[in-house]
Parts: C-alpha cells; structure tokens; sequence
C-alpha cells in the first residue's frame, strides 16, 4: 500500500486515479497509461499539421518517468521530447515502457526514425495505439523494433488515437483533407431571412469560438454567393497557431477587386478555385494583388470539390506543404456541393436562439441534395455545448 502511494505522490496521479489502478476490477493499466499519451498528443492541434498529433510516456514500475509530445511542425517527435523528458529528471530509460499513440516513425524526414531513438535508449516495451499508414513507416517501425528485441504491443487505445488522428489518417488513406463544415442557423434551420439578411443569427460567444477554430485550421473555403453578400475577411481574429488559406470557389465569375479578400490578399494566403470558363484576363486581375489560382478541369461543382480536395492534399499544391484540415464556411451552394460528395467529415452546427421563418428563407445545404434518405451522408454526435443563449453541436461523419 504504502508502495502505491509512493508512486502516487511521484508522479501527480489524482485519487480519483489512485483508486481505479487499485481496485480489483482496475482497468488495464496499458489503457491509463495510452489516456495519458493522448492528452499529451492533443497538445499539438493546430501547431503540428500536416503531422500527426503524437504522445508518448516513459513508465517504469508503475511510475512515469518521462513524457512528451510533437509539439510543433518540424520539430522533435513525441519519443524524443519524452526521452530528453527523462534524462532533464534524472531517470534512465533503460527497461522502461514506452506509450505510443501513432506507430513510431522509421525514416529520416525532417528528423531522425523514433524507433532507433527508442531502440539506443534499450526500452524494453513499446505499447502502440495506431499503426501508421504513411507508405514510408506502414509497420516499419514496429517492425524494427520487435527485430531488435523489443516487445511491441499495437491497438491499445486504437478507438480514442484514430479519432484524435483522423484529419492525419484520412489524408494518408485516401488522398484528402479532413473536412469541417460549419454553420449557424435559426431554431427553425434558416441560414438568412427571405431578403438575404443573415448577421447576427447567433451571438458574440458562439462567433468567438468560431474563430478560435478557423485558428487551427489550415484553409477556410466559402462559395462566391458568400463573397459577394458578405464581404467577409475569413481571418481568425482572437488568434490561434495558424493563419488559415482563404479559398474561394469560383465557377462562374471571381471576386471584385474591392471586396476584403483580394484587398489583404498580399497579407493573407487567399487561392481561387477557378471553374473553366473564368477568363485568364480576370485572374491576371487578382494575381496583381498577390492572390493565387486553383484551376479546374470541370465545371460540375461536385466534380471540382472532389478534384480541389486531391490537390489540397499534395505537397505540390499552392502552398508547398499538405493540408490536413479544411473548413468550409458556406453558402449552401457550397456546402451542398460538398455533402453531394460525401466530403463531409465533422459539422460544427451553431443553432441561435431565433425563429425566422418564411418559405423563401434559405437553409444550409443547397443543391444537388439527396432524392433518397438513403443516399444521405450519416452522422454521429460528438459534442453539445451551449455559448450564451446559442447551442452547438459537433458531428462526425459514420463510416461507411
């Protein structure tokens, strides 16, 4: 008993915890441990991207003895910021038990392979919640470590990491970003009033943590009938770790040279998804005020969200670096073209305290829609949480 306590004060464990790695019907103590990793893991969003959000934890004798994670692009991975962790306190990892949320990496990119890392430091276990998918790891890692000796456990957590690591997993799986639709309408499910009036359907709170999201993202994208009745900045104005890429869809015409976007578009990454037949004169035009084109082989807007998606997740795109994380503001045209694609992911659903009725006031998603409910995108709810007199609620798309 007195031995539990004292692993209890060393490493800040609560009583609440102290209780359930005590009882007779403990959980596994592997799942605890792998919770802890993911907190650490979730540190990272909105710094990492196009990485993967990862923790780890160094524990010997039921005690940790170093942590860490990946906290920014570029920099250390979660196995080694959890072994220099280690040494700054004194403690040896030698014979240790390392808590992996994503399969440790085996080759040289931007940083030497964790799985050497953790082999040199002659850990004797490497419990992993995910295998990675990434073609130059995909089990290399793990792989690598069970030939050096080391005992490797896989799919502890596997449910809470995949989660975490969604954003990261799709890209590397299917060749996409990870997709946040985001809208606010009335109780009733109106976007706008009957003459187009849509500001303020929710308040000051809820707008606030609307921006706090568009600074984690990478890029915000919204259709033209969004530019052109509301003029909008799409900057996230309380700050956060990213300055998003302003993207417009544009089939038919672009934005005016006066409106917000293409005025700071030499301070603020803004890309136009060029339709076919946008004239190479008007583009010139906006090219001058440092705003970049996307163009696309189709007209047809499901065609060209699925064509625009495959190229935000290459290296090559605009930027020079994948996008992990689009968010798409709307309008329904927009948003429709998007559900029409099963390219849905997450919905972050703002519902203000009004009623606006009225036939001819608009909803969310525009066309194409679905003739069949049984051709409808499902959804499964994460998330409800009220801002002041406003409600939101977060989805996330059922697999198929």
């Amino acid at each position: 008993m007195w031995n539990s306590l004292g692993k209890l004060i060393k490493t800040n464990i609560t009583l609440s915890e102290f209780a359930l790695m005590t009882h007779p019907n403990a959980p596994d103590p592997d799942e605890l441990w792998m919770n802890e990793a993911l907190e650490l893991a979730a540190l990272g969003q909105g710094y990492v991207e196009p990485n993967p959000m990862v923790g780890c934890v160094l524990v010997r004798d039921g005690c940790m003895i170093g942590r860490g994670y990946h906290q920014i692009y570029g920099g250390a991975h979660a196995e080694v910021n959890a072994l220099e962790d280690c040494s700054s306190s004194g403690e040896v990892p030698q014979g240790s038990t390392a808590y992996v949320t994503l399969e440790p990496c085996c080759h040289f990119g931007k940083t030497p392979p964790c799985a050497d890392a953790l082999i040199r430091a002659r850990v004797a276990r490497v419990v992993v919640a995910v295998t990675d998918p990434f073609p130059a790891v995909d089990g290399g890692g793990i792989k690598r470590l069970r030939e050096s000796g080391i005992e490797v456990i896989t799919g502890v957590g596997a449910d809470k990491s995949e989660r975490l690591l969604a954003p990261y997993l799709k890209r590397v799986r299917t060749g996409r970003p990870w997709v946040i639709a985001k809208w606010a309408m009335s109780m009733d499910g109106r976007i706008a009033t009957s003459t187009g009036e849509s500001q303020w359907i929710t308040g000051n709170e809820s707008r606030y943590e609307v921006h706090q999201l568009r600074g984690r993202v990478d890029a915000i994208a919204v259709g033209m009938g969004t530019v052109i009745a509301d003029d909008p900045l799409l900057t996230a104005r309380h700050g956060g770790p990213r300055t998003p890429i302003r993207i417009v869809f544009a089939r038919h015409r672009v934005p005016d040279l006066k409106s917000q976007l293409v005025r700071t578009g030499s301070e603020t990454p803004t890309w136009i998804v060029a339709g076919p037949a946008i004239a190479d004169s008007d583009l010139a035009l906006l090219a001058d005020h440092d705003v970049e084109t996307m163009r696309c082989d189709s007209e047809n807007s499901v065609d060209m969200v699925d064509e625009v998606l495959q190229r935000l997740a290459r290296e090559d795109n605009l930027s020079g670096r994948p996008i992990s994380n689009l968010m798409i503001e709307g309008g329904g045209g927009l948003l429709g073209s998007f559900a029409a694609a099963h390219q849905i992911d997450e919905a972050h659903v703002y519902l203000g305290a009004k009623l606006i009725g009225g036939l001819k006031s608009l909803g969310p998603f525009g066309d194409p829609g679905f003739p069949r409910l049984a051709d409808a995108t499902r959804f499964e709810i994460q998330s409800v949480q009220t801002f002041g007199p406003d409600v939101r609620a977060i989805y996330r798309r059922i697999k198929d």
